[in-house]
């Protein structure tokens, strides 16, 4: 039996402690000073997770039609085409199992445990009642190996949301899946329905875990260049590893997977810290791809969904134009284009006309060179092989900013009645990720007050991209831009959002690169009292 490297973050220690100690966790996350922007915030100002503000939103949020599923974490096998590894995941299979279920219901599922450490699940994207959102330490205890968990929860808006744990580095190996929402007055017509949920792997490979690389990303670099300066090392062909790779996997030990000289002029620069062995499309490498048939002239829904630890993708489908009706599950005007770019945690769903013939799906590890594939058939042809690039990856590319939300769900103007300013900080040399030049401790909230308008305004002062993740509502891009739980922010940069304070509770909000955020560019938001 392969043992498995148990690194004890932050939020496991903290979680362990509470424990220990035998008080309401709940309770005892309520307590606490307040964040930066309140210096004077006293202890239990805060509404808690699962405080009576928090049963009464959900109270109004009403009871549907229960969907009972039970989803069991557990260390198994997966063949990922061609390669098989041993990793942890939801059952036996990659993704794990769609959960679908329909606007208006209400969700039970049961999480059992059979990892060797403490676990949890997050919703993400859900704006849903805040002892539900999975953060342990926060919002509940971690579910401890060999036990269970059941989350309920009220489900009330459609879209293409997923679920992770949010505990450690857990989401780089194999436990995420995709949760769809149904929209009982669906308003696209369309044939048939494709989720596409794209990732990079690391676990499981020749030695390699997750726990391993935030260990080798967390001494740093010193002083050597990783933005593409003047040493490139991502040349020749090392495919972007380290030049000590080959001799660590030489000497029996897993090897390097700090990522040099990755850029992309899309994201501002450095494109990333990891150099994964793989990318899938469906738990799918480009070796041994999915294949997604229809029939000509079908009209397919194709929900893609970035689960990826560290890596953006640029996607498009060979020889076909896409039309992008939603992101993170809320509606935009309908924009033509010939390419996305998805940051982690970012989901777009599009509708494409499918042609006669086999044509490649490929996502393109942006400023990574290498790509993940699936494949649509709709008839007869050799399909095309794992390094297909079709030229659409060049073509018109739509970024989030260039989309306007749906009327329906446009936040109406309104000044903010507060601004929270969110400086992202640190570097690759000392790998010291944080928001505010503060590394992320349960204890500090940025207050926030029900019924106001929220700006949160984040400025980039590193030399990297953040996909910056708000947890239990969505926000507005500027001047009636999509509305978006994820969005990125590009090196040097300032993005403004604003947000209604609908939903009480604590509220984590962070970068979904998984490595900066287990290095602790993480915050909370908390409701105050």
């Amino acid at each position: 039996m392969r043992t498995h490297n148990r690194t004890h973050t932050r939020r496991a220690v903290l979680g362990a402690g509470l424990a220990a100690a035998g008080g309401g966790l709940l309770a005892a996350c309520s307590d606490g000073a307040g964040g930066s922007s309140s210096p004077s915030a006293a202890p239990a100002a805060f509404v808690a997770p699962d405080g009576a503000e928090v049963a009464a939103a959900e109270a109004k949020r009403g009871s549907g039609p229960v969907r009972s599923v039970r989803l069991t974490a557990t260390r198994t096998r997966i063949d990922l085409g061609g390669r098989t590894v041993d990793t942890w995941a939801y059952g036996d299979r990659l993704p794990g199992k769609e959960v679908r279920v329909t606007a208006g219901d209400t969700l039970a599922l049961t999480l059992a445990n059979h990892l060797p450490e403490a676990t949890s699940m997050h919703w993400h994207g859900l704006a849903l009642r805040n002892d539900m959102d999975g953060v342990p330490g926060v919002t509940q205890r971690p579910v401890p190996a060999g036990a269970s968990f059941d989350y309920r929860f009220a489900v009330t808006h459609p879209g293409t949301y997923w679920f992770h744990p949010h505990s450690g580095v857990q989401q780089d190996r194999g436990l995420y899946a995709p949760l769809i929402v149904e929209d009982p007055k669906e308003p696209l017509q369309y044939d048939k329905e494709w989720v596409v949920v794209l990732d990079d792997w690391v676990d499981g490979v020749d030695g390699s875990t997750p726990d391993a690389v935030l260990a080798e990303l967390s001494k740093g670099m010193g002083g050597m260049d990783h933005g593409g300066g003047g040493m490139d090392h991502g040349g020749g062909g090392m495919h972007h590893m380290s030049m000590t790779a080959a001799k660590a996997a030489g000497e029996g030990k897993s090897p390097s997977r700090m990522l040099m000289g990755a850029t992309s002029p899309l994201l501002g620069g450095d494109a990333g810290d990891v150099a994964y062995p793989h990318y899938l499309v469906n738990g799918r490498t480009a070796a041994g791809p999915e294949t997604f048939t229809a029939r000509p002239g079908d009209r397919v829904r194709i929900r893609f969904i970035n689960a990826g630890g560290d890596t953006a993708f640029r996607v498009a489908l060979g020889d076909h134009k896409m039309t992008v009706t939603h992101t993170d599950g809320f509606p935009v005007e309908h924009a033509e284009t010939d390419a996305l770019l998805l940051g982690m945690g970012e989901r777009y769903d599009v509708l494409v006309e499918a042609k006669d013939g086999v044509f490649p799906l490929t996502a393109l590890a942006e400023g990574k060179k290498e790509a993940a594939l699936a494949l649509l058939r709709t008839g007869g042809g050799s399909a095309p092989g794992a390094s297909a690039r079709p030229r659409e990856l060049e073509g018109k590319l739509l970024t989030a900013d260039r989309l306007k939300a749906g009327e329906a769900v446009r936040l109406r103007d309104r000044s903010p009645d507060r601004t929270v300013t969110l400086r992202l900080t640190g570097s690759m040399a000392k790998y010291d990720w944080a928001i505010n030049g503060e590394r992320y401790a349960p204890s500090r909230r940025l207050p926030v007050a029900a019924g106001e308008r929220v700006r949160l305004s984040f400025v980039n002062a590193t030399t990297m991209w953040h996909p910056m993740h708000l947890h239990g509502h969505t926000f507005g891009l500027a001047g009636g831009g999509a509305r978006k739980d994820t969005a990125i922010v590009l090196p040097g940069k300032r993005l403004d959002v604003d947000f209604d304070a609908d939903n009480p509770g604590l509220w984590m909000l962070h970068c979904h690169n998984v490595y900066h955020a287990e290095s602790g560019m993480m915050t909370l938001l908390g409701y105050r009292k």
